[in-house]
């Protein structure tokens, strides 16, 4: 009985619960209300947006338990475009009814519990119209569960599957259930949206993002639902969904787009839905689908019926609006050719090529334009245009780029790539085969990014392609694969290119180094994916310190693009600790110090570890220089804006040669949260060096050793053969792509030089000279959609909303050209006679570009468009007509610029913000509202205040408590600032205006994006200045005999001295008709007497000692000079301030502190001369260069009154009235007195304003200049003085400027330039000491420090900076260089090639038994007696040279021994001196210095030595004297020698590297593995000793084994039948074997040399040996 109650109950209690999910009774008809609206623009009311809104009754009705049906009643579509709020929607009345039978028409879904399954709709309902049913089933879709109230689930839904908020409430009393739930649409599980442009280029910054957003979405929607048992009925509904956009942070103001939907309960019917007769097909689900608003452009709506026809207006507008010039309106009309063609049929597009394809301008038209289309169209079009041979190779070149950036990836746009680059006609074609194969790769890497699943059967042919070409040995093959494999970055690629990388596949120790290369950089795109794969693969390889440092270097690349933890950051640090190669080292340290400093947000973790890694590293590495590998990266980035950019620059060396071994830059810009890799490029030259170094062949299987043995027998066998690695290989990557590669060997060289030697090619230039003479035409324009991105997402209201960015533009140029030649070319003329002809040419040139970028937000359908558009407009055309005439013969050129009609504006832009709304329908009613009205507009008071004070988000509706709600203000707009600014030139009649016009959004926010919304325009106008009429501009040159008859203005004496007459008039004038003036011109005279005397007397004390006729000469010279202004009084009293200002220095440095070091810096300067001219007798015992130099200039202050001039240069405007205007510039040359002079004079009558510039050559140390300049030459002046002198013995050359009178603006220039260049000098290590120096006076000495250097000092009135053993990139000719050069006596570019090579030479130097190799590690040596040792020598493949050491045994004298070829040069001391002998030969003292026939060597003597030189064959110098021996590589030769001198490649840590590049650690078995062992005891040369593997004698136990232990490094030893008479102790390594080894012991010294070391003992060398009479 108990149970029956229990059951009961419970029975009941689930009778009564309610279900909170909403039904649709069966047989019943639900009505509802509906009304939906999208509005877009900024936030703030009473500015324009832009919307939709569609209304609508609504019948649901369940045919089935789990099928509904919907069906709309009295649908009608709304356009908005105006104020908001005082604007009203408007109906689209034409709209309404042409999509009334798709919208009226029902459609059926799958509904239970609230949730919406499958959808169902007849074909004939579009897409489009199908979504905005999903935006009301959107609002039906409920996921309800029955025991929670506040809950979170994972909702499908129109926007995708989204993390959605449930709070639900129920109120009892009024029998309501009120549920709220909430998307954000940021964070979605699996979010629907389509991104068009940058797919695959850009790359997510996720910390960018951290710190600021670019848009935010987040949907609302508040149900009121009535309970029931069966079911909720849904009662009301309302959704608010909100998305706020800016490309630079939504907190610095977005724009924002809102969409709203209601669902209101009306009435519910007993009868169903009424249905109709169709088939209902299964659609889809309630996520939103794409339609045709993936190939709609939001720039602009067309209304298309004829497709083709339109295709061809529009392509026949293009053509001839853009005949050489780019009409403004272009770019928009370029874009609905590209929307045309998006819409055509394949048929049609064929159809229309056969129409215009041998129409020119149509032809690249169709060809710009149909990469655009965007799909795989495209790419089908250019294939089959390609192997039907219907394009030309740059035609084909142009469409592939272009569509591989432009075609969206899909299946059959990899596939039709693929197809292509497999074409055998395609493959024949290089430049195309490359273009098709790098496409391929990155139009799969453009398919993954958008589907992460991609498969990877997609590269199956690139990886099987790999393999065959690695199976054949084909390297070219194998580096397009890796190329492509790069481009595509799919993780399935990486154990194929792991099989090429040292230490992971066993056939890359076959392949070239190259290629090694190729591999590691071809993981960097895969690392972006699968980054810690790249960092275990990049890590073994960095820490192989067996393979090329260049391969480690790249490998660090790659590792620090994976975006390193701290962990590994400082693994590598630990390692750099140990690492025995400085140019890995250096190449780390310094990619890691300049990232401890970046600033962009994506490497904020790597910099934090690289600043602990730089206090680890930095004591050890931190001043290395910059000759080893360098990493440089910069970067900025702006927070609050969320841009930025970033530069890094890759430096790799391997031995600070001539050119670097590798050289990559890469560009990168952030924004909106992403960044894109702009631009990269890579240059490497290891071929062009060895070409450059002209290096043959010779076999590589030789070890060092065998070839010292066999080169002292065999030099004369060297032969050369062409090297096989290209010389040179560069690529280009464009956004993350690689777009292009070459590898430039020896038979492209050779191919371009026959190319240009072929006849074809000279017949062309003919042709062309041909077709200039008889007068060239071309009307060239192309256009470009240089941007298309686009993101497009759903909206709850169904209508897709898009973020696009387009730029599209047309370039256009128009080129006449009319030559002539006189006399007429024969027709078999050389180029040379060019040079004897008069030549004429007439061109007019006529450049334009027109360029449109829209940025859209808002709604964008095939059939109406609601949104935000931002729009720049730029346009310039700048026409150029001139004429230029060249007479070779005559030396005259003549350029004319002539002035071109009808243009005003050469270059103007316009940018505006508006609103639009339109429909297909109704195209002519579109409604287009700026986002700022003119006018002033009406607001509540809440938005300024809230603008002005708080700078709240103005979408916020917070309120301070005291403001009433409906208070009414008008918001004024600020007025169009406006602008102008014109520059006129009245001597040419130019004028040039520049107007600037701009009215923005600041007012209401100071932001980027309030900055840009707005109407601004730019323009840029040339017109014609006031005045008379300018026919012309012309530019006359003459030079030579005839240059006097162009000229227009004479400045000389009789003019002067008018003038001069004149204005003694107007003073006398003055002084009788103004009385009051007499007392202020006594005082003139006065003052102007008292510098007179002044001078007088200054000039009489710097002269004392001189005789009387050089005072009497003194003073007639100042009497001459009173008369005019003395524009020389900075240089006669220049000796005596100096003088002064010297002591006064002097002085000063001594009182304070930061002077204790005057010494080193004042450089006291003793002339070189005494200086003495042949003017005049009176001259010849005066020292004073000023007075030369003064009476010269008196003598002849204009030397057009006796010379001709040799220049005249005219720059002038040929006016309508024939009136002069313009410049003249006029040269002339005094043979006699070396002078040269140049006057700079305007030809405008009675204008006097010129330039005066006169040199003088006072002696052959001496250099005498001055400037004047103003009215006459009389208001500003300078003088320069240029003189040879010492410092001490060394030679010197000091340069002083004096000047008078500046004007204040000039003044204003040279203090902030010294400010500039004091600041700059002390921060590159110039000493600058404040002192008071000789006023307005500049001096500049320098002087000789040594052959490389030199003493730096510049004293300027206030500071003198110097700077002490300043470096050189060349040697000075002075000392021995001076007297080296005499061997090029008249070839000046050998002799600057030897003075850089000399620079830059590696120097090795020996005293006693210390030797300094070329890297600056000092130890020293005990040498075995009579045994030559190699001291340098080439160790290329060419074997360039060779010096080798020996020690006398009974004088204990060194001996050199030099090769070069089949020349042998001995080098020895005799009698006490250093003789020299070639090939035998000995050459006595007398004859030197020697030059030798055969080549370009050099033997001299040099002190107590003599020296050897042969800079051609990288020994730039061998010295030998009784006390030093010196060995000079030049630079190029580094890293490429071996010997006891080292490899000269900075690293010090390798240097004692044997013959069989095992690098040992003791000095002693380093150097004495360098001897030529003897091969003899009987040999004359008394070499007794012969290297060997030793054993050790002593017992060893090994790991508890007993072992018998053989030396690795060989030990110097007596031949057979010698004993040793004199030894020296040496630590070598030994490897050692069990004792019971069965290995004789020939077998173990046969391999001894590549066993490992096992342990370091000390063994006994033999220096000098005593053979008996009976040895072998």
């Amino acid at each position: 009985m108990r149970a029956l109650v229990l059951a009961l109950i419970v029975a009941l209690v689930a009778g009564n619960q309610v279900n909170f999910a909403p039904e649709f009774d069966s047989g019943k008809t639900y009505k509802y209300k509906y009304e939906a609206h999208l509005l877009g623009g900024l936030p703030e009311e009473g500015l324009a947006r832009a919307g939709v809104k569609i209304q609508s009754k609504v019948l649901i009705g369940a045919e089935a338990p789990s099928t509904i049906a919907l069906k709309l009643i009295d649908p009608a579509i709304y356009e908005y475009s105006g104020n908001w709020p005082e604007d009203v929607f408007v109906p689209a009345t034409k709209l309404t009814s042409a999509l009334s039978a798709q919208l009226l028409t029902p459609i059926k879904f799958e509904y239970a519990n609230g949730v919406v399954g499958k959808v169902f709709a007849p074909i004939g309902v579009s897409e489009t119209v199908l979504n905005i049913h999903r935006g009301i089933l959107n609002v039906l879709q409920l996921s309800i569960k029955k025991t929670q109230n506040v809950y979170e689930v994972q909702e499908p839904g129109i926007h995708g599957v989204c993390k959605t908020h449930y709070v639900v409430s129920e109120d009892f009393k009024a029998e309501r259930i009120h549920l709220t739930k909430t998307k954000d649409l940021n964070h979605c599980q699996e979010r629907i949206f389509k991104d068009i442009g940058l797919t695959g280029y850009t790359e997510r910054c996720a910390e960018c993002e951290a710190r600021g957003k670019t848009m935010r979405r987040a949907v609302a929607i508040n149900y009121v639902m009535k309970p029931s048992t069966s079911g909720a009925l849904i009662l009301e509904a309302m959704a608010t969904e909100l998305t706020q956009y800016s490309p630079f942070n939504i907190l610095n103001g977005a724009a924002q787009m809102e969409a709203k939907q209601i669902l209101t309960f009306l009435d519910i019917k007993k009868i169903p839905v009424e249905p109709i007769k169709a088939d209902f097909l299964h659609r889809g689900y309630l996520k939103y689908e794409f339609g045709k608003e993936l190939l709609q452009t939001p720039v602009q709506l067309l209304r298309i019926s004829n497709t083709e026809a339109q295709i061809v207006e529009t392509l026949n507008r293009l053509v001839t609006l853009n005949v050489g010039k780019a009409q403004e309106d272009s770019p928009l009309k370029f874009i609905e050719l590209i929307q045309l063609l998006r819409v055509a049929r394949y048929e049609s597009i064929e159809a229309l090529w056969s129409q215009f394809k041998a129409k020119n301008d149509y032809r690249h038209w169709m060809l710009s334009s149909i990469p655009a289309i965007g799909t795989h169209v495209a790419l089908k079009f250019i294939k089959e245009k390609l192997i039907a041979g219907d394009l030309t190779n740059a035609e084909g070149a142009q469409a592939l780029l272009s569509s591989v950036h432009l075609v969206t990836a899909d299946l059959e746009a990899i596939k039709l790539l693929e197809g292509l680059a497999m074409t055998p006609k395609i493959k024949d074609n290089p430049v195309l085969h490359e273009l098709s194969m790098l496409g391929f790769g990155s139009m799969v890497s453009k398919y993954c990014s958008e589907n992460p699943s991609c498969p990877s059967e997609l590269l199956r042919p690139v990886h099987e392609l790999l393999i065959q070409a690695l199976l054949r040995h084909d390297n070219d093959k194998l580096t397009m694969a890796l190329k492509v494999l790069g481009n595509a970055g799919h993780p399935s690629s990486l154990k194929p290119i792991m099989r090429l990388l040292p230490g992971f596949g066993s056939a890359a120790t076959i392949l070239p180094h190259r290629l090694h290369i190729d591999a590691a950089l071809a993981l960097r795109k895969i690392a972006k994916r699968e980054p810690r794969f790249i960092q275990e693969v990049a890590v073994q390889l960095f820490m192989n310190k067996n393979l090329h440092p260049e391969l480690r270097m790249v490998a660090a690349i790659v590792l620090f693009e994976t975006k390193l933890p701290m962990g590994l950051v400082t693994t590598l640090a630990k390692s750099l600790l140990r690492e025995s190669n400085l140019q890995v080292a250096s190449f780390v340290y310094s990619y890691m110090k300049a990232l401890a400093k970046t600033t962009s947000p994506d490497h904020s973790s790597v910099a934090a570890a690289c600043n602990v890694a730089i206090r680890i590293l930095s004591p050890k590495l931190d001043r290395l220089s910059y000759r080893f590998s360098r990493a440089f990266y910069y970067d900025a980035y702006h927070n609050p804006w969320m841009v930025g950019a970033a530069a890094s620059v890759y430096y790799i060396n391997d031995a600070a040669t001539v050119l670097p071994r590798a050289i990559m830059a890469k560009a990168r810009a952030y924004v909106a949260g992403v960044y894109v890799d702009v631009l990269e490029f890579g240059v490497r030259t290891e071929g062009l060096q060895e070409a450059l170094l002209k290096i043959p062949d010779v076999s590589a299987h030789a070890d060092r050793l065998t070839k010292v043995k066999q080169a002292i027998k065999a030099l004369s066998e060297w032969k050369t053969s062409p090297s096989s690695q290209p010389l040179a290989s560069a690529y280009v990557k464009v956004l993350g792509q690689e777009i292009a590669f070459a590898n430039i060997d020896k038979t492209i060289v050779e191919q371009i030089i026959q190319f240009v030697n072929r006849s074809e090619t000279r017949t062309y230039g003919k042709k062309a000279l041909a077709a200039l003479l008889s007068g060239y035409t071309l009307h060239y324009s192309k256009p470009m959609l240089a941007a298309e991105i686009r993101r497009i997402f759903p909206t709850s209201v169904g209508l897709p909303m898009e973020l696009s960015l387009y730029t599209a533009a047309v370039a256009a140029a128009s080129v006449e050209v009319q030559a002539s030649v006189s006399p007429p070319l024969p027709d078999n003329f050389s180029p040379a006679q060019l040079l004897k002809s008069d030549i004429s040419v007439r061109a007019a040139i006529a450049p334009s570009v027109s360029m449109h970028t829209y940025a859209v937000m808002g709604v964008n359908t095939a059939f109406i468009q609601a949104a935000v558009v931002s729009r720049a407009k730029v346009h310039t055309v700048v026409p150029v007509k001139m004429a230029a005439r060249f007479d070779m013969i005559k030396g005259y050129f003549n350029f004319q610029f002539l002035p071109v009609q009808g243009v005003n504006t050469i270059a103007s832009a316009f940018v505006d913000t508006y609103a639009v709304a339109r429909n297909v329908e109704d195209i002519a009613a579109a409604k287009i509202k700026p986002i700022i009205p003119a006018g002033p507009v009406t607001l509540p008071l809440r938005h300024n205040f809230i603008s002005q004070s708080s700078r709240m988000s103005a979408s916020s509706e917070i309120l301070p408590i005291d403001l009433p709600r409906r208070i009414i203000t008008k918001l004024k707009i600020p007025k169009v600032f406006v602008k102008k600014m014109c520059a006129a030139s009245q001597i040419f009649g130019i004028k040039l205006c520049a107007e600037i016009q701009s009215r923005n959004a600041l007012f209401l926010r100071n932001s980027i994006v309030y900055t840009i919304v707005g109407n601004h325009a730019v323009s840029l106008r040339v017109s014609p200045a006031a005045g008379p009429v300018v026919e012309r501009i012309e530019i006359e040159v003459q030079v030579g005999e005839k240059a006097a008859e162009k000229i227009i203005k004479v400045v000389n004496m009789s003019e002067e001295e008018e003038i001069l007459e004149d204005k003694n008039v107007l003073m006398k004038l003055k002084k009788i008709l103004v009385p009051r003036l007499k007392n202020s011109t006594v005082v003139s005279s006065s003052s102007s007497s008292s510098r007179s005397t002044s001078s007088q007397s200054s000039s009489s004390r710097s002269s004392s000692s001189s005789s009387a006729s050089s005072k009497s000469s003194s003073g007639s010279t100042s009497r001459s000079m009173s008369n005019m202004v003395d524009l020389l009084d900075p240089i006669i009293k220049m000796s005596r301030r100096s003088s002064s200002n010297s002591s006064s220095s002097s002085t000063s440095s001594s009182s304070s502190s930061s002077m204790s070091k005057q010494e080193l810096y004042e450089m006291n300067f003793t002339k070189n001369h005494i200086h003495q001219h042949s003017i005049s007798a009176e001259h010849v015992n005066s020292n004073s260069s000023a007075q030369s130099f003064e009476s010269i200039y008196n003598k002849a202050k204009y030397l057009s009154n006796s010379v001709s001039p040799a220049v005249t240069i005219l720059i002038r405007a040929v006016r309508a009235d024939h009136k002069n205007q313009g410049y003249q510039i006029a040269a002339y040359y005094e043979k006699e007195n070396a002078r040269v002079q140049v006057i700079f004079a305007k030809l405008t009558e009675n204008d006097n304003w010129r330039i005066c510039a006169d040199a003088m050559m006072l002696c052959n140390h001496k250099l005498m200049a001055r400037i004047a300049w103003g009215i006459e030459c009389k208001q500003h002046n300078s003088t320069i003085i240029a003189e040879t002198g010492l410092v001490g013995k060394n030679p010197a050359v000091r340069v002083k400027m004096t000047w008078g009178r500046l004007s204040d603006s000039t003044k204003r220039y040279v203090e902030r330039i010294s400010e500039h260049l004091s600041r700059i000098t002390v921060e590159n290590g110039v000493s600058r000491t404040k002192v008071k120096n000789a006023p307005k006076q500049i001096q500049l000495t320098v002087a000789v420090a040594s052959e490389t250097s030199m003493n730096v000092l510049v004293k300027s009135p206030k500071s003198t900076i110097y700077k002490l053993g300043m470096g050189l990139p060349v040697s000075l000719p002075v000392g021995d260089t001076a007297a080296e050069l005499e061997a090029y006596p008249d070839n000046w570019t050998e002799k600057m090639s030897y003075m850089l090579t000399k620079a830059h030479a590696a120097e090795c130097t020996m005293f006693k038994d210390t030797l300094i190799t070329f890297n600056k590690r000092k130890y020293k040596t005990e040498m075995p007696h009579s045994c030559y040792q190699v001291l340098a020598q080439d160790c290329t493949s060419e074997l360039k040279f060779m010096v080798l050491l020996k020690r006398d045994q009974p004088q204990e004298e060194n001996m050199i021994n030099v090769k070069i070829e089949n020349i042998d040069f001995d080098m020895y001391p005799k009698n006490s001196a250093i003789m020299v002998k070639v090939n035998g030969v000995e050459i006595p003292v007398s004859n030197l210095p020697y030059q030798h026939p055969a080549g370009n060597i050099q033997i001299r003597q040099r002190g107590e030595g003599i020296s050897l030189h042969a800079p051609v064959y990288g020994l730039q110098e061998v010295f030998l004297s009784f006390s030093a021996l010196k060995v000079k590589v030049v630079d190029w030769m580094r890293g490429q020698t071996c010997g006891l001198c080292g490899k000269a490649d900075g690293e010090v840590k390798q240097e004692y590297s044997t013959p069989n590049e095992r690098v040992t650690k003791n000095a002693t078995s380093f150097a004495h593995s360098w001897v030529l062992s003897g091969q003899s005891c009987r040999d004359t040369a008394e070499c007794y000793v012969k290297l060997e593997s030793v054993k050790l004698e002593k017992k060893v136990t090994l790991q508890g084994e007993e072992s018998k232990c053989y030396s690795v490094e060989p030990v110097l030893r007596c031949l057979p039948g010698c004993m040793p008479v004199r030894t020296t102790p040496v630590t070598v390594g030994y490897h050692c074997l069990p004792i019971d080894s069965n290995l004789n012991r020939s077998d173990i010294l046969s391999s001894i040399s590549e066993k490992s070391i096992d342990l370091r003992e000390t063994a006994e060398a033999h220096l000098a040996c005593h053979c008996t009479a009976q040895c072998a």
